[in-house]
């Protein structure tokens, strides 16, 4: 029997089900199940991990074997209307972005990981962005700011964009 869901809401499913014929089994629904999850609630709490492996006929440790693996889900507290993700790699550590990711934080009151008190942004270090003739970069949201000064970057970080996913 299958327990009443607390978090995942009726369209959650739906939008999960609507996948389901792209993809060879239910357990390859899972990444995007929980894309949707992190979309909607801006973190995926333990209790919808296991409504997850509920609805995709799954254990709970698969779902969270997934969840674990990748660093774009936050997990125990929602995360900020706008993430922004700062690269480090060496490219952009070469041109600024660990002075970049440490300005950013100290600008705007938090430690890396960490959001601002009103919820807005939550500024990240990232290992790569994959633009390294852009650096240094930030993904913010789903823009990607290219050749970022501290400067540029909080401007750029004050902008309105689409919402976090």
């Amino acid at each position: 029997m299958i327990a009443q869901r607390k978090v995942l809401t009726d369209e959650m499913v739906a939008k999960i089900e609507a996948l389901a014929p792209r993809y060879p089994n239910r357990q390859a629904l899972t990444l995007p199940a929980l894309h949707i999850v992190n979309a909607e609630l801006l973190h995926v709490p333990l209790e919808a991990v296991v409504e997850i492996a509920q609805v995709l006929g799954l254990a709970p440790a698969e779902v969270q074997d997934t969840l674990t693996f990748y660093q774009f889900f936050h997990q125990e507290k929602p995360h900020g209307k706008v993430r922004a993700f700062v690269c480090r790699s060496v490219s952009c550590a070469l041109r600024g972005g660990d002075h970049l990711l440490e300005h950013l934080c100290q600008k705007n009151g938090v430690e890396p990981y960490g959001t601002t008190t009103d919820g807005e942004l939550t500024i990240e270090p990232a290992e790569c962005l994959g633009a390294c003739d852009f650096a240094p970069c930030i993904l913010a949201n789903d823009d990607l700011l290219k050749n970022m000064t501290p400067e540029a970057a909080e401007a750029e970080l004050k902008k309105p964009r689409a919402r976090a996913t």
